[in-house]
């Protein structure tokens, strides 16, 4: 009597533990499956974060579209089907997470941060770039530094992690300033330009980008001081190991191939050469075979 009951327990026990399993495994998303049936892949981009996305005559570029469009081509390659379609959807940093989270869409080319508290709903590939958050002020304004903003009001884009970082790094220093929430990158020249801001916060490439293409950049100047360290990836779906190291892969062709060097002049020579730090990064993030 004893072992039929223990081998009734064993049976329930392992269909217990094995149809969690089996549901989780039947979860999982298969998105290079997904864009072969569709015959369509879903890219969300930023239409204004200049030089690494933004809308131009009604198509995106930028230097994450670059690097996009290279993994794209890479994912044609792998589903056999090199007409691939693209649907490219702009929207906020929290519009194309959330896209990429409830699966319309398949790649977030932008400057995405990545961070552990995303993660949780998305994954992301290896580093495309690394910036640092900072500030752009009115050059003839009084603001020369963080602390200098006491009783100001500072812009920021809603829902990033510079904002998140900005309120943080108030609290800390005991800086009472007025935090603005703004949509899009370009309000911030325009109310800098206009006096209803003080400063505008944003990733400092991002925010030179914005300045050089403002109505007077003269009149702009970016603080010296860093707000945060901004390690940038293409969100994609979690939970999809194959997808990821597909698109890895094909970043990993571009970082050792001439065509880096490409893609990084036609969107940062101005800026010179790629600093020692964004040099070791194309290194440290190309995967060997």
């Amino acid at each position: 009597m004893i072992r039929p009951i223990r081998r009734i327990v064993r049976v329930l026990l392992v269909a217990a533990l094995a149809s969690p399993l089996a549901a989780y495994a039947q979860g999982l998303p298969d998105t290079l499956a997904r864009i072969k049936s569709a015959g369509q892949i879903n890219v969300a981009y930023s239409p204004d974060s200049i030089p690494f996305s933004q809308n131009d005559g009604g198509q995106p570029v930028g230097y994450s579209i670059d690097l996009c469009r290279g993994v794209i081509a890479g994912v044609g390659r792998a589903i056999g089907n090199t007409n691939l379609k693209v649907n490219w959807i702009p929207g906020t940093v929290s519009e194309r997470l959330a896209a990429v989270k409830a699966g319309r869409a398949d790649l977030d080319c932008a400057n995405t941060s990545a961070t552990a508290s995303r993660m949780t709903d998305v994954d992301f590939s290896n580093l495309i770039f690394i910036d640092s958050g900072g500030f752009l002020v009115r050059s003839d304004g009084p603001i020369q530094g963080f602390d200098m903003l006491k009783g100001k009001k500072v812009a920021v884009i809603g829902g990033t992690t510079t904002e998140q970082r900005l309120r943080a790094a108030l609290r800390e220093r005991g800086i009472d300033a007025t935090v603005i929430t703004v949509r899009d990158g370009p309000e911030g020249p325009v109310m800098l330009d206009a006096g209803t801001i003080d400063a505008f916060a944003g990733d400092k490439v991002k925010l030179v980008g914005l300045a050089v293409t403002s109505k007077n950049p003269t009149a702009l100047a970016l603080l010296a001081a860093d707000l945060s360290f901004e390690p940038f990836a293409f969100a994609i779906p979690r939970n999809d190991s194959t997808y990821r190291l597909l698109v890895n892969r094909e970043l990993t062709r571009l970082y050792v191939s001439p065509e880096i060097d490409t893609i990084y002049n036609r969107w940062f020579g101005r800026l010179g050469r790629p600093s020692g730090v964004l040099a070791s990064m194309f290194l440290l993030n190309a995967i060997p075979d």
